[in-house]
């Protein structure tokens, strides 16, 4: 009976010790799957969804750390958002961008890989990038990259709403979005400044307005434009703003001699000269040629008619110049230098605005 009694406590105590053990096995699996969970929807929270300016879904992992940027107006947000140090990867010609020799000049030394013809995808994929930033007139090549694995975001700044939700998208993808809203904020401030200054005006006090595109002064922006944006709220009348089809367009001289506009203007990086134009026979019936109100918009450091940061320093010089009674010329050459050394941190003179032949 003894020994009996002793097999008994003896079976007992193993299968006690049994079942601890399964006890704790079932604990530590739980733990484990609990844990897994955790992982997951602490990378399901870091993660970042974004929808692009064509529609597209975009998920990161992550903020882009390193990213690549195939377009000059995403390349200078990135940079005004204080990423210039994130970028491997660039347009092409960027030893002629002045605004990247003063702010940023560590970009010149980037590879080029792209331009509004394309992009090399082998030499963009090599960089190892965290994001790719395209224009829209690049979409094509999303497809080429998305095989790799390498997520891409289509930008179209091409309005005055397009810039905006451009530096909103990038402020997000880059982790910057406390930095983008100070510009959007700053933007949004400088164009009610603007709205409240010209609201006023009849529309016979709206000077009719003729910009003249980069590759000849005979081709001119669509209604679709960014540009047709500034001139309306610089409190202008776009003769231009009739042509709805595509952007930069071409026209004939006798369009632009029936438009007869009051003012032309030719863009900073034209390939033409102020005096191809107004040495034109043909066009020295047009009211701006005869009263020498043909001139080029600023500025040296960059183009202020793109849809870049910079762009609200040229809707703030148009207004002066359209209107020199609601906005001084010190207003905005003061504003254009707190501008840049906010968001650019640089010292802008005069000069380097391109403003050297004002009344003092």
């Amino acid at each position: 009976m003894r020994k009996k009694r002793i097999w008994q406590r003896a079976v007992g105590v193993i299968l006690t010790g049994v079942l601890v053990v399964a006890l704790m096995a079932g604990c530590g699996t739980q733990q484990t799957e609990q844990s897994t969970q955790e992982a997951q929807q602490a990378q399901e929270t870091a993660s970042i969804t974004l929808t692009d300016q064509i529609g597209r879904e975009v998920v990161l992992e992550k903020p882009a750390d390193s990213i690549v940027s195939s377009y000059y107006i995403s390349t200078a947000i990135l940079v005004a958002l204080g990423m210039e140090d994130h970028l491997v990867g660039i347009e092409k010609k960027a030893d002629t961008r002045n605004l990247y020799k003063s702010a940023a000049p560590q970009l010149l030394e980037l590879p080029a890989v792209g331009s509004g013809k394309g992009i090399n995808v082998e030499e963009t994929a090599a960089l190892n990038p965290d994001l790719v930033v395209l224009p829209k007139k690049l979409q094509d090549s999303v497809t080429a990259f998305e095989e790799l694995g390498i997520p891409v975001l289509v930008v179209d700044p091409e309005t005055l709403e397009g810039y905006v939700e451009c530096v909103a998208l990038l402020g997000k993808a880059s982790g910057k979005e406390e930095r983008s809203q100070d510009l959007i904020s700053y933007y949004h401030e400088k164009m009610d400044e603007v709205k409240n200054l010209t609201k006023d005006l009849k529309d016979e006090d709206k000077p009719a307005v003729y910009l003249a595109a980069g590759s000849d002064y005979l081709s001119t922006c669509t209604s679709k434009m960014y540009q047709n944006d500034l001139i309306a709220m610089a409190g202008g009348r776009n003769v231009s703003a009739e042509l709805t089809e595509g952007y930069w367009q071409n026209i004939s001289r006798e369009q632009l001699l029936t438009w007869n506009p009051a003012y032309i203007f030719a863009v900073n990086y034209a390939e033409y000269a102020l005096d191809d134009i107004l040495q034109d026979k043909a066009l020295s019936a047009v009211t701006a040629v005869r009263e020498g109100k043909v001139k080029m918009f600023p500025s040296p450091i960059e183009p202020w008619d793109y849809p870049t940061p910079s762009s609200v320093l040229g809707i703030l010089w148009l207004t002066h110049e359209l209107h020199p009674d609601l906005y001084t010329e010190e207003d905005y050459i003061n504003e254009a230098k707190k501008f840049y050394k906010e968001f650019f941190a640089i010292e802008v003179s005069k000069e380097d605005l391109g403003i050297t032949e004002k009344a003092e």
